[in-house]
């Protein structure tokens, strides 16, 4: 039996005023919850973004779990909103 294909595939991820991007290689097949279990996303992204992470995306468009990555896709890590954007509009033009 071959070895899978391998791709490249990004994660990319926000915190505290800054961005961090690495690229990883994922075997070609792989899903999101595959990616995200790797070994590498393990050793490379904070645990606690991981953790708290309200959804996945690839692109800037939600995607699920088990969406099935393709080579030069960029999963991206959407934190929950700490406050409603709408709301904090309104607040300053009042």
């Amino acid at each position: 039996m071959s070895e899978p294909s391998v791709i490249k595939v990004s994660i990319a991820w926000g915190e505290a005023g800054r961005a961090d991007e690495l690229v990883i290689n994922a075997n070609e097949g792989s899903t999101i919850a595959d990616f995200l279990t790797s070994t590498s996303i393990r050793e490379n992204v904070p645990a606690r973004l991981l953790a708290e992470a309200a959804r996945y995306g690839v692109w800037g468009k939600v995607r699920p779990l088990t969406y099935t990555l393709r080579d030069g896709d960029r999963v991206e890590i959407y934190r929950p909103l700490l406050a409603d954007p709408k709301e904090q509009r309104r607040k300053r033009a009042g």
